[in-house]
């Protein structure tokens, strides 16, 4: 377990429990690893229900509600993508927040438009969804570190102001 992941989820924890609110995880290139990260705080149970792995784009459309004219049109890897990602974990889980998290962690998969290392991020809550894109370094387990790490600072920094 990443100690920092740790500490950032334990503020996340008592944020959510100070608003009596909830998150869930909506993931696709992370594979679970925010929700992982999340449920490594022994009482998480209280301000996190479930989360959604959606590596697929069967699994984008199925569970989160994710067009697949919008997976045609952006790609699985893009802001719109993300945003109805989240919107989607919102609605099917009933929580106040989301995080949500598509991208390339390679070594394949890129191409010259969005090489490996490409993630995009939504974050949605009461105050609406914020999505932001992130082109990170490194193999492929330090692409996904870098990003649940992202995805946990942004949630507290959203949950703090």
């Amino acid at each position: 377990m990443n100690a920092n992941h740790y500490q950032l989820c334990r503020q996340i924890g008592t944020a959510l429990e100070v608003r009596n609110a909830s998150v869930t995880t909506a993931e696709s290139c992370t594979g679970g690893g925010v929700a992982r990260a999340i449920t490594a705080v022994p009482g998480s149970s209280n301000w996190f229900g479930y989360g959604f792995v959606s590596y697929a784009n069967r699994a984008k459309q199925n569970l989160l509600s994710v067009s697949a004219q919008t997976i045609e049109q952006h790609g699985a890897v893009s802001e719109a993508v993300v945003g109805q990602m989240a919107a989607g974990a919102l609605a099917a889980s009933g929580a106040d927040y989301a995080i949500a998290i598509s991208g390339i962690a390679g070594p394949n998969g890129g191409t010259e438009d969005k090489p490996v290392g490409t993630v995009w991020f939504a974050w949605a809550g009461p105050e609406g969804v914020t999505t932001q894109k992130h082109l990170l370094s490194g193999d492929r387990d330090a692409v996904r570190e870098q990003a649940i790490e992202i995805s946990l600072k942004q949630l507290l920094h959203h949950l703090a102001g």
